[in-house]
């Protein structure tokens, strides 16, 4: 069977403890609406097996492979064939994918970083978990989930040849308004990540704990059984996506926290506050540089440094205001962030790398592997 796309990310078939999935499924969808064909090579571990809240997608075809020797001798042909290739980041043996990847396509091969503040930081302590910097040259593009200064530094220190900005994007489909009871004040969707949780406390607990009257909510895995939950915070272990608009609908506010690496690298939007906003539940978010260039401080999100900024917004029974942020924000989202609209982003890019000199001319030999 023929494909226009082949990809190898990290996963399609479970959300749990990942946004990968999610940001694949929005983007894939939205390709599969512009009627093009995509083939999604997944490593099958058994911690996504055992979690999988989509191991059928009606968008594309989804396959799993033990190894890379499987990987090669399965799909090597078809890799070989395609217009294009993706490899995402995180992917097991990523380095060693990625390069047998580049040495099999004779279409564009393109890297989709997820996480590139973390791979920037990384690179830059000799680490190479699932990119080596003698791959980035090679590749027709860099798609990049920041913008910014990120860019440059691909480009300028490792010599990418195409860094495009490629931010994560919402499901319009899925990720929508709908009716729920509002159970919640503030609430916080995201898996445990020490580098957060210090915010999560100044922005979500510490203000839980100055509003008793009030109720909070935290769900995602993975946090530590020490860590102390006001009595008015509700715990939810794992909820899948399914289950996300309803659970954005049920609270007056969501809070969106960012990872270390992405406010240090700025431009970096997490998939859940474009979800969140698509699904008209205004946002109260840490700052990072080039947040309000997506949704302006006031009209269409409000940034908190404090928990007393943070008590300050729920204290306020300002209806109006609140509306009014969550109508300009999924506004914007569903204008420049939604699967369709990045699906013909990369439609587009793609055209511009079939008309361009093909990559092995470009590139030269199959790239060295590593020792």
């Amino acid at each position: 069977m023929s494909y226009d796309i082949v990809i190898l990310g990290l996963s399609l078939s479970s959300s749990w403890g990942n946004g990968h999935a999610t940001t694949w499924r929005s983007l894939l969808k939205g390709v599969a609406a512009h009627g093009k064909r995509v083939l999604f090579l997944e490593r099958d571990v058994p911690w996504y097996a055992d979690h999988r809240d989509l191991p059928e997608p009606d968008f594309c075809d989804l396959e799993f492979y033990q190894d890379l020797d499987e990987l090669d001798g399965r799909w090597g042909e078809t890799i070989a064939n395609a217009p294009a290739v993706i490899v995402g980041s995180y992917v097991p043996e990523g380095v060693e994918a990625l390069d047998l990847v580049l040495a099999r396509a004779h279409g564009p091969v393109l890297f989709y970083d997820i996480d590139t503040p973390v791979t920037l930081a990384t690179l830059s302590r000799g680490e190479e978990a699932y990119i080596h910097p003698r791959q980035i040259p090679n590749l027709s593009a860099y798609l990049s989930f920041s913008g910014g200064p990120a860019l440059e530094r691909l480009t300028e220190k490792y010599g990418a040849r195409c860094a495009v900005a490629f931010h994560c994007c919402a499901d319009e489909s899925h990720y929508r308004p709908v009716d729920a009871e509002r159970r919640w004040d503030l609430g916080y969707l995201g898996t445990y990540s020490p580098d957060r949780q210090p915010t999560l406390d100044r922005l979500l607990l510490e203000p839980a704990r100055r509003l008793p009257h009030r109720r909070f909510v935290v769900a995602g895995p993975q946090y530590p059984a020490d860590i102390d939950w006001p009595a008015n915070v509700d715990r939810i272990e794992h909820l899948p996506p399914s289950e996300h608009p309803a659970f954005y609908a049920a609270q007056r506010y969501t809070l969106n926290v960012t990872r270390a690496d992405m406010i240090a690298a700025g431009w970096s939007p997490s998939v859940r506050l474009f979800e969140a906003g698509a699904c008209g539940t205004p946002v109260i978010s840490d700052d990072w540089p080039g947040l309000t260039e997506l949704l302006p401080d006031g009209d269409a999100i409000l940034v908190a440094h404090s928990a007393e900024d943070v008590v300050n917004a729920l204290e306020v029974p300002d209806d109006v205001q609140r509306d009014r942020l969550a109508q300009e924000a999924r506004r914007r989202i569903l204008e420049n962030h939604t699967g369709h609209a990045r699906a013909g982003q990369l439609l587009d890019l793609l055209a511009d790398l079939a008309r361009s000199v093909p990559r092995d001319a470009v590139a030269g030999a199959e790239p060295a592997r590593a020792n």
